[in-house]
């Protein structure tokens, strides 16, 4: 866990340190990087049973990042709304589930407003277990979940802005068991 922890902060360091026109060589338009609750909608303490509406931000435990790519100029692409190609990891410190993640971003203003929602949809691999899971960890059911993510942000600045995000993955049960994974944070963008 402590060769995962060194290169989670020194690929953080290397992309800070690359510059502006490096990152922007290579298509990338922002990186993120922030803090996040993991499985959420466990019950916490006091939660009533396991199908309980909580809200459960007792294990703020994950990091995660990600690369945005700039939108590719085909016509696909604009067809579907220009979203940005992305790629990420979420690592749990706590002992549970992290995970590897791409996917397609679509970003849209509030009005004429500093603030924004987005949308993500992919994939995810997860080093969790399939079956036999001990409580906390939980049972994914198979190594390829989908992905998606939910975000409201605003821009601080030209180059900097601020994301609540909620991500989730699962199997669509394609696998059994598809208990899921919820996590919540708050990550910072610096955009190229």
């Amino acid at each position: 866990m402590l060769c995962v922890k060194r290169l989670t902060f020194g690929l953080m360091f290397l992309l800070a340190g690359a510059g502006v026109g490096v990152a922007q060589n290579f298509g990338i338009s922002e990186f993120r990087a922030g803090i996040l609750a993991h499985s959420v909608d466990e019950p916490g303490p006091g939660g009533v049973g396991p199908n309980s509406v909580v809200l459960n931000l007792s294990r703020i435990q994950d990091v995660g990042f990600d690369i945005l790519f700039t939108s590719p100029d085909l016509d696909v692409f604009r067809w579907i709304g220009s979203p940005r190609p992305r790629v990420g990891a979420t690592l749990n410190f706590g002992g549970l589930e992290s995970m590897a993640r791409f996917g397609l971003t679509w970003q849209v203003p509030l009005w004429d407003s500093a603030f924004f929602v987005e949308g993500t949809f992919g994939g995810a691999v997860h080093n969790g277990a399939f079956t036999g899971a001990v409580y906390p960890a939980r049972n994914l059911g198979c190594m390829f979940q989908f992905y998606e993510a939910a975000g409201l942000g605003m821009n601080v600045s030209d180059t900097v802005n601020v994301v609540l995000e909620l991500e989730h993955v699962s199997t669509a049960d394609l696998c059994t068991p598809n208990r899921g994974l919820t996590n919540l944070g708050v990550k910072v963008g610096f955009k190229f």
